[in-house]
């Protein structure tokens, strides 16, 4: 069949399927609404004002010293991070790829060690660094004796993004590595080559695009990062802070569209380099499995240095983790050790928890299914559905990946609080729980879609292909036959979307309203006036909530995934 004529048969069958019509028409309005618009009004704030197309507002915050020296600032400590982050992910992943370990704890602890940072705030490891660290650190205070020692500014920042982001890389790199052919580097070993050689001359070439892509994904999730440099920052403003300082504090709106915008491009310039240049060559590079099994490095020369290493390292993130259910066990933090409840009673009954949970956990739950829904849907427009608005679609929800949370907050309410829904349609959207739900379910749908795609790949057109040929429609089709194949993604993408609703700060603390308390927003807020203890009462409670969340997905998944049909119908 003729290219054209293809062409044309798919069209008719899209025209005659008014659900699927339906449904792409108002997957394209909520992705121009919700994403497109807001960035489009951020850039008209900048660019435009009384006297029209203008730069005034540009030069006026480029003569701002502060808003120069946090451009700096920002990109300082994306380099160090990203680079940092890289090595350390790179070090875990040949560890578990390459290394015997002698115990299968290593590999649990591995795993625990990637998985924390998903599972808790933000902000937590930023709380852990100043009790440890701070004035009034156990570790500084207490052991070494230091009495005057700050935290606050380039180095603690740094500090925890790493050990906040390097799981990322450490997840990412695993798979490059467990794709690579063992026979090269045997080749190589065979011809008389070191295992140093081996891995400059063999296995790093073959990961290197692989290695720029973890960088980039970790310089953009350390830019964009807002929480930890609030907390830790102290006087080292990044742009994230500078942004939200100037709306909040300079009520500066249209310096701080000006500023989002200067984020946004670092971000968007970056993401289109790791997105269409470094994740392809990558795949490019290592494609399918290996064809064989590794022979694991057994050489205690090798694997002594390399596991302790490691296992200091794990050990000390856990260290971290652990200090916050402690902080608010203890009566005051660096001068009390006694153990104390009180804190948590306080949460309840002073600064009213009950609200800040209830509400937090409604509009994640509400967010939640919508999100791995609209992800589900996505991916199979995407994967499986041939028609013009395809590749709209997809850029645009995984544009908001490269969104940083700060620049979203600033778009929603420069464009919902005014600009052309502010005084007509959606006037009453802002300031209510709807936009938060909104926001929760836009900064989830990248995530959610990536793995939608992924699974949907992996299903023969044939199963659906036979369907639509007895007569189902694509919304029947979707229901039956494509949503239980790939029931276990879209489990995966409703706990996933709950827990980064619920743990999310960035762009939430710019839109939330005195009517909303949510939990994120009062630990930024306990820890920024040194309330430690409350602040590490609602982290507490937050993370129990969060990793019982994944706990339950994995044992949903396990007993009542698709893995686990196809193995009770063998």
């Amino acid at each position: 069949m003729a290219k054209g004529q293809s062409a044309s048969l798919d069209r008719k069958k899209l025209l005659g399927d008014p659900v699927l019509v339906t449904t792409i028409v108002l997957l394209i309005v909520f992705l121009t609404v919700f994403i497109l618009y807001p960035l489009a009004i951020l850039l008209v704030d900048s660019f435009v004002n009384e006297s029209g197309l203008t730069l005034e507002t540009f030069k006026r915050i480029m003569g701002l010293s502060n808003f120069r020296k946090s451009i700096t600032n920002t990109l300082k400590v994306g380099f160090v991070v990203g680079i940092a982050s890289t090595l350390i992910g790179l070090l875990f992943a040949y560890v578990e790829e390459y290394v015997k370990l002698r115990t299968k704890f290593m590999g649990g602890l591995f795993k625990l060690v990637s998985m924390l940072p998903v599972v808790s705030p933000p902000f937590v490891l930023s709380l852990s660094m100043i009790m440890l660290f701070g004035k009034a650190g156990i570790i500084t205070r207490f052991l070494l004796k230091i009495y005057d020692n700050s935290v606050y500014g380039f180095w603690g920042i740094a500090i925890v993004q790493t050990l906040t982001f390097f799981p990322v890389c450490y997840m990412m790199l695993k798979g490059l590595l467990k794709n690579i052919d063992p026979s090269l580097e045997e080749a190589a070993r065979d011809m008389g080559a070191s295992r140093f050689k081996v891995f400059m001359t063999v296995t790093f070439p073959l990961i290197l695009p692989g290695l720029g892509n973890a960088f980039l994904v970790t310089f953009i999730e350390s830019i964009a990062d807002f929480a930890n440099p609030m907390i830790i920052g102290g006087s080292y403003d990044t742009l994230a802070t500078t942004i939200y300082l100037q709306i909040t504090g300079a009520y500066d709106k249209q310096g701080a569209a000006a500023m989002a915008v200067v984020l946004l491009m670092i971000t968007l310039l970056m993401f289109v380099v790791q997105k269409y240049y470094l994740e392809r060559k990558s795949t490019a590079t290592l494609s399918g499995k290996a064809s064989r099994e590794r022979m694991l490095i057994t050489d205690k020369s090798v694997t002594i240095p390399l596991t302790v290493l490691c296992s200091a390292l794990a050990l000390f993130v856990i260290l971290m983790y652990v200090c916050v259910p402690f902080g608010a066990m203890f009566k005051t933090w660096g001068y009390d050790f006694h153990l104390t409840f009180k804190w948590f009673g306080l949460v309840f009954t002073k600064y009213k928890g009950f609200k800040a949970f209830k509400d937090s956990f409604i509009l994640s739950l509400i967010s939640a299914p919508i999100t791995a829904l609209l992800s589900m849907i996505i991916s199979y427009l995407v994967v499986k559905r041939k028609f013009k608005g395809k590749g709209f679609i997809e850029a645009v929800s995984m544009l908001a990946m490269a969104v940083p949370g700060t620049v979203l907050g600033i778009g929603y309410i420069r464009g919902f609080s005014g600009g052309l829904f502010g005084s007509g349609l959606l006037q009453g959207l802002y300031g209510t729980g709807a936009i938060l739900v909104i926001v929760f379910i836009v900064r989830s749908l990248p995530t959610g879609t990536r793995s939608g795609i992924s699974a949907l790949r992996q299903i023969d057109k044939s199963i659906e292909e036979s369907a639509y040929d007895m007569g189902a429609d694509s919304f029947r089709v979707f229901m039956t036959v494509t949503l239980p194949l790939i029931k276990d993604s879209f489990l995966s993408g409703f706990v996933t979307s709950f827990v980064r609703s619920i743990t999310a700060i960035s762009a939430i603390i710019l839109l939330v309203t005195p009517s909303y308390l949510l939990i994120t927003v009062q630990i930024n807020e306990f820890a920024e006036k040194g309330s430690y203890g409350i602040a590490c009462a609602f982290a507490t409670i937050l993370i129990v909530i969060t990793y019982g969340s994944v706990l339950l997905m994995n044992f949903m998944i396990k007993h009542f995934g698709t893995s686990r049909q196809i193995k009770a119908k063998e």
